[in-house]
């Protein structure tokens, strides 16, 4: 009924361009695409008894659990009333469930705990400016977990054991050396802690009786410091794995014999690094691992999984993630999805080799047109393989060759970090914009992570050029391959996509016909100058892979790679969106580019929420923003728009400057 219902009424809701006629593919809602899903993040009990996953309560994500016997039964167990519940996992005796959640997106991340039965929810860990880190959970240890908590120093995170029966900590490590990270063997007991070093490298140290060694027994420079990582112990804690870049391109996984320092590579792979891993809940040893270059791909490590893998891939579309295990490992909770079908989760057993749906995450897009993704590798201009991904328009690509039929515009859509990547798999905003018209790229450019030191390091020092020439020549190859026009491509990212699309805007004006950018950082000095107390620890590797701004070339550098300083150069239509609560990119980012491109006429839109932080979790927010997005880019471009309607008066949006120039804001805002 839907379905038809969207057929039928689809030329009635959108504002079409002059570039894309009116066409019989219905126009997918903004909120289908990005609201609530129905349920998600679903998992097991480690005892095997419960089910629980994240569902709607009056419009926040929130928890629910229900018997393994009968997930119909399901309630909430939490009542968040506004800011969504992203994270959580079970408590290792599966007598609670625990998650973290902020406020308004200040990234003061707090631990709760609350009964798979329900009831009030604790608070764990009762402190002030203070991010909780998960230490290690063990898989012998049921009633406490070591945490980590900076409440004592905002730059550095101490070691409690958290009992949880009782609420309590207990502190088991000060620390007051610096250190970034901690690895507990299955006794819970600290065997390892890492420390950056001034050149941006890491020092691994041993820990014995809660005590640090004096000196490293392993360090690694900058050129592996994120590509290598101790990735635990085995639960008799005589082995060491490691994701290990030492002497090799890319990561692979290794295994190193405590007692002897010997190590042995068990898995690696020439174009990709080791991924996740999958290890025995019981011994801990690494049965399975992954290797993701365009597409994502579970290998075993020995025989003890290995048909289980065979039997998922061949009975899941798309690519597949395990989520949780029960400490038996007879169930398994396992996801799937594919580019064109959003995710499906399902309960696999083991013993009887039967895979059982629980759930699709966004039943509402079932029958709507979902368009295919292409994987491609795409050449650099210095040499480089840029491995990217692209997604048509439904309807536009008739003989399905991986070409339209006629050139279309174009948005290319830029990924955050920028020491992150894209991926293949199901894509909101790449489904969302082709449903639209366009054509969407995504380029994991140079400083991608994934993909091998050599193409991680080859983004040092390369904002604002190199780095922002890979997207130029992924857009150059679009133009030649009949995808799009040079006159019709937008750009669009958030936090470093942001800032490449503001890059993009002001050191190459012509080049892009609008761009949006969200939580964009515009300055790189004051980036660099605010970034978190609890990011200390990775400042020397940010300073190394940009710009030291205690030398002279440093501030140099970061000038000159800041589109502030050339905002008096931006040409095209610009739409800003920004949290006032964003504690990586703060609000003055955004307010020093709409200022320096007001003060000189230049038009820009700025859209602020001030009840998010570094993107948009609340879906409300998240719509709207979308709304005033989509209407822009079909002015910008002449692709399709679903009217904003009330979709920002519903929102906490605020438009400090430049609403006239986004169709239909104007309007929108005289409604809130």
């Amino acid at each position: 009924m839907r379905n038809l219902l969207l057929a039928a009424t689809a030329a009635a809701t959108f504002v079409a361009g002059a570039a894309v006629a009116q066409t019989s593919i219905p126009l997918i809602p903004r909120d289908v695409l990005f609201g609530n899903p129905e349920k998600a993040n679903a998992r097991i009990s480690p005892d095997g008894k419960w089910l629980s996953w994240t569902a709607p309560v009056y419009g926040v994500m929130n928890i629910w659990v229900a018997p393994v016997s009968d997930p119909a039964g399901a309630k909430a167990v939490t009542a968040e009333k506004s800011r969504p519940i992203r994270s959580y996992f079970w408590a290792p005796d599966s007598s609670s469930v625990l998650f973290v959640n902020d406020k308004g997106g200040d990234e003061d991340f707090l631990l709760y705990g609350v009964s798979p039965t329900g009831g009030e929810a604790r608070l764990l860990t009762p402190f002030t400016k203070t991010t909780v880190q998960l230490v290690s959970i063990s898989p012998t240890i049921r009633d406490r977990i070591l945490i980590g908590l900076n409440n004592r120093d905002q730059k550095w995170h101490d070691v409690h054991s958290l009992d949880l029966k009782t609420g309590k900590t207990t502190p088991v490590l000060l620390n007051e050396g610096g250190f970034a990270g901690f690895v507990a063997d299955a006794g819970l007991n600290l065997r390892m802690a890492s420390k950056s070093r001034t050149d941006g490298g890491t020092d691994f140290f041993k820990v014995e009786n809660n005590k640090v060694a004096a000196a490293p027994f392993a360090s690694v420079g900058l050129e592996d410091a994120q590509t290598t990582a101790p990735a635990g112990f085995t639960a008799d804690g005589k082995t060491l794995y490691w994701v290990d870049s030492r002497g090799r391109d890319t990561a692979a996984l290794v295994a190193q014999d405590v007692a002897s320092g010997k190590t042995q590579v068990l898995a690696q792979d020439a174009r990709a690094d080791i991924g996740g891993g999958i290890a025995n809940p019981r011994t801990g040893e690494l049965e399975g691992y992954s290797v993701n270059y365009l597409r994502n791909d579970w290998k075993p490590v020995g025989n003890a999984i290995a048909g289980d893998l065979a039997f998922l891939k061949a009975q899941l579309k798309g690519d597949f993630g395990i989520s949780s295990r029960t400490t038996d490992d007879r169930l398994w909770v396992v996801g799937a999805a594919d580019a064109d079908r959003p995710g499906v989760t399902y309960l696999y057993d083991r013993k009887a080799k039967t895979l059982t749906k629980l759930f699709d995450s966004r039943p509402a897009l079932a029958g709507l047109p979902l368009s295919p993704m292409q994987t491609l590798e795409i050449k650099s201009r210095d040499g480089l393989t840029l491995p990217s991904y692209l997604t048509l328009p439904p309807g536009s690509d008739a003989n399905r060759g991986g070409r339209p039929d006629k050139p279309m515009p174009m948005v290319l859509l830029v990924h955050g970090g920028p020491w992150g990547r894209d991926g293949y798999g199901f894509n909101g905003y790449h489904q969302w914009l082709a449903n639209r018209g366009y054509a969407v790229m995504s380029v994991n450019f140079r400083a991608s992570t994934g993909f091998g030191k050599k193409f991680l390091a080859a983004g040092n020092g390369a904002w604002g050029r190199e780095m922002q020439n890979d997207l130029l020549d992924a857009v150059d190859w679009a133009i030649k391959n009949g995808i799009t026009t040079k006159d019709k491509v937008a750009i669009m990212g958030g936090s470093y996509g942001g800032y490449a699309t503001l890059a993009g805007m002001a050191f190459t004006p012509t080049e892009f016909a609008c761009g949006v950018a969200i939580v964009a950082p515009s300055n790189l000095s004051t980036l660099l100058a605010s970034i978190p107390a609890y990011w200390e620890a990775g400042r020397a590797q940010l300073y190394g892979r940009m710009a030291d701004p205690g030398t002279e070339a440093g501030k140099a550098w970061l000038r000159e790679r800041s589109p502030l300083y050339a905002a008096d150069k931006i040409q095209r239509p610009l739409l800003i969106g920004q949290g006032a609560n964003d504690p990586r990119v703060k609000q003055a980012e955004a307010d020093q580019i709409v200022e320096a491109m007001r003060s000189r006429n230049i038009p820009v839109t700025y859209v602020l929420f001030p009840d998010e932080g570094h993107g948009f979790a609340r879906p409300v927010n998240n719509i709207a923003f979308n709304a005033v997005a989509e209407n822009f880019l079909s002015k910008c471009l002449g692709g399709r728009a679903e009217p904003i309607g009330d979709t920002v008066a519903k929102s906490t949006a605020k438009v400090p400057h430049g609403a006239e120039f986004a169709p239909g804001l104007k309007e929108a805002m005289s409604g809130k």
